[in-house]
């Protein structure tokens, strides 16, 4: 049987996400693939930084490239650890994921190395990504046709294998997800490497599909949650939840837990109106276009059916 992470695209392996070789470290530059497989090399905290902001990963890729790089600073002392965390959870601010694991990691140094402390964590999430998977698959029915916005990642698609393992045969419909395209250059060739019926979309298309009836469900992952269930995923994501509110199709998102603190403390992270000017580095607005790129929607409650967790499935209509 194939391990954890055989099962999973290119993509998604330990060694694409992040790998360390001596003193660099090295992750698979997700904006040059699948035209190109080419590894990002990183030495310390500021290109750790960079790569994060200027989207080399993205989703759940941080996190684990972050954890790869302080399990490498075991002989450094707690000062320059938090320096270093500090700079590389500044990089997104909507990710808070990856900001309370690393903090969390900080509070218990000291009673374990920083090495076994990233180590764990990275083998946590594995676990994780098992569960909510599980959890995953029962919402698949055979027959389906599922619309999916940006690029899931692992409770995703791992979903969906487990769904075919029990003879599910479905369809996924893949937004291309602008402008950094994660759906065109990600998720539909992950799903074409892994054979399944993959259909890629533009991203405006989505509604249509589900006013004319060809969806079925709506999933994607969520870069943060709230136990509302008010969700944050990739923008562009709320037109489709709309959508499948009004056409009485369910929404489903994924996630590793819900956000504790308040919605009110909500941070929409705004990047440069120039990265939406170009798509794969062609320009398609001029220099002097005025652009507004958020980069995150936030989806009200009542457009989410449920939440998809390691402790399982949370309704919208549950008490």
């Amino acid at each position: 049987m194939k391990s954890f992470d055989e099962r999973l695209p290119f993509v998604l392996r330990h060694s694409s996400i992040a790998r360390v070789d001596g003193d660099r470290i090295y992750t698979l530059d997700r904006r040059k693939y699948p035209f190109e497989v080419l590894f990002y090399e990183m030495r310390d905290s500021l290109d750790i930084y960079r790569a994060i902001k200027d989207m080399v990963t993205q989703g759940g890729g941080p996190l684990e490239l972050s954890l790869r790089y302080l399990s490498t600073l075991g002989d450094k002392d707690f000062d320059y650890i938090k320096s270093s965390v500090d700079l590389i959870v500044f990089a997104r601010p909507t990710n808070t994921q990856m900001k309370r694991t690393l903090y969390g990691i900080l509070e218990r140094f000291g009673s374990k190395g920083i090495k076994e402390l990233a180590e764990n964590a990275i083998a946590y999430y594995d676990f994780l990504y098992d569960k909510v998977s599980d959890y995953g698959e029962t919402l698949i029915d055979d027959g389906d046709s599922i619309l999916t916005t940006c690029f899931a990642e692992h409770t995703f698609f791992l979903s969906l294998i487990k769904a075919r393992e029990k003879g599910k045969n479905f369809r996924v419909y893949v937004s291309e997800t602008r402008p950094y395209m994660q759906g065109s250059r990600l998720t539909e060739p992950s799903l074409r490497e892994l054979s399944f019926d993959a259909m890629l979309i533009p991203d405006s298309v989505g509604p249509h599909l589900i006013r004319e009836g060809k969806i079925t469900k709506y999933m994607t992952a969520s870069d943060l949650a709230f136990k509302s269930l008010k969700v944050v995923n990739k923008i562009g994501t709320l037109s489709n939840a709309i959508a499948a509110k009004v056409y009485s199709i369910p929404y489903y998102a994924f996630s590793l837990g819900f956000d504790d603190r308040s919605e009110e403390s909500l941070v929409i992270e705004e990047r440069d109106g120039d990265e939406a000017k170009r798509v794969n580095g062609v320009r398609i607005a001029s220099r002097e276009s005025r652009y507004l790129y958020p980069a995150f929607d936030v989806v009200d409650p009542e457009f989410v059916s449920a939440v998809v967790t390691p402790d399982g499935i949370y309704r919208r209509d549950a008490e």
